[in-house]
């Protein structure tokens, strides 16, 4: 399938300074916090009109992180639950989780109940602002069970990952349902936890930690997120794009998992129910492109060939060169390019500027239009 968007974008962008001060001010009142985000979106909406963008984000710039939306729609998560992890930084050195300002994800204390919806007030402003097709970001439901399940705690409600895991997916799946009823174009779901099953250390982890066959784990993640798209796939309106985005970690400029797609390449990309897969491919953490000879002849790849994380601009000569070794795998008119990942998956963000992150946007762009001609 040709890709609708050939200069795509994960969904994240920096938060402009102005609004991130007035969020870390305890007295500022709702309205005038709220007032301040539609001013930074509509700047957002107009920047990637004006790059040439077909697909608009509003950069995620109302979270708090790329998950808030569910912790703030959900009852039975303590967000004072914070799970750290080891991360690696863009340099390879190991580091401490770096402190944000609230907590990215909490541990789920008691029976999850969605109090509301997740994205609605985003989507209300997007599309009375926005200049062209909506992109929509939900995390995927497996996010939660690996880092939101804590023994002696969420064993209580919950016995089993499992158990917790069709908890959650309902309520993603109506979201998407939703979505799709208000005429979004493009919804992603945002995967983190696929990179369990690419790196030995966090395969190891689902083993012994999460007490699960990993190949089984993958199994059932996959029939999860299947689930929470069947919404979007019944009925006469299929002029909307679901994706999902692989990715290993983003958090201030970190990761906490590599390895490339081979081990899970020929499951995940012949059995998920997508029309896109947004791929992290900025580094020699990734892998080849050889395991997207599983990629069906239907399906789009989304090359990150752009690095959200470190503020150097990458060579157009060199970005053409690796969408050109990609195309050997996969046809050339089934490839995209965006950035590998989000610019501010927390709203801290990685460590680079807004004007190299804009930079890094145009770069996207203008490769993609000098790739295909339909860009």
């Amino acid at each position: 399938m040709a890709s609708k968007y050939r200069a795509d974008q994960v969904g994240s962008l920096l938060r402009p300074k102005e609004l991130l001060d007035l969020r870390h001010d305890p007295n500022v009142a709702p309205e005038a916090l709220r007032e301040m985000e539609d001013q930074c979106i509509q700047r957002v909406l107009a920047r990637q009109k004006d790059l040439g963008f077909k697909i608009f984000t509003d950069g995620e710039l109302r979270r708090h992180g790329f998950m808030s939306d569910f912790h703030e729609s959900v009852e039975g998560l303590d967000m004072e639950g914070a799970i750290d992890r080891t991360w690696q930084s863009a340099a390879g050195a190991s580091a401490a989780s770096t402190p944000t300002s609230r907590p990215v994800a909490g541990i789920v204390t008691g029976k999850l109940r969605k109090k509301k919806r997740l994205t609605q007030h985003e989507v209300s402003f997007l599309k009375e602002h926005s200049p062209g097709d909506i992109k929509m970001t939900l995390p995927s439901a497996n996010q939660f069970p690996a880092i939101a399940y804590r023994k002696g705690i969420t064993d209580k409600v919950y016995p089993t990952h499992s158990e917790l895991l069709w908890d959650i997916v309902p309520i993603i799946k109506s979201e998407i349902q939703a979505l799709v009823g208000e005429g979004v174009k493009y919804i992603q779901i945002d995967a983190p936890r696929y990179s369990y099953f690419i790196d030995p250390k966090w395969r190891q982890y689902i083993q012994d930690e999460m007490g699960v066959d990993p190949s089984q784990a993958l199994d059932e993640a996959i029939r999860a997120d299947n689930a929470c798209l069947e919404a979007a796939r019944k009925g006469t309106i299929r002029d909307v794009v679901l994706a999902i985005h692989l990715c290993r970690g983003n958090n201030r400029s970190q990761w906490y998992a590599q390895g490339g797609y081979d081990p899970i390449a020929e499951k995940v990309f012949s059995q998920l129910n997508v029309d896109a897969f947004l791929l992290e491919y900025e580094s020699d953490r990734a892998g080849s492109f050889e395991p997207l000879r599983f990629v069906p002849r239907d399906k789009t790849v989304v090359l990150g060939l752009v690095s959200s994380k470190l503020p150097q601009l990458e060579s157009q000569e060199e970005l053409v060169g690796r969408i050109e070794e990609a195309g050997r795998f996969v046809p050339l008119q089934n490839l995209a390019l965006s950035p590998q990942c989000g610019f501010a998956s927390t709203m801290e963000g990685n460590l680079l500027t807004e004007e190299q992150q804009w930079r890094k946007l145009a770069l996207v762009a203008q490769t993609a239009r000098k790739v295909w001609q339909d860009a």
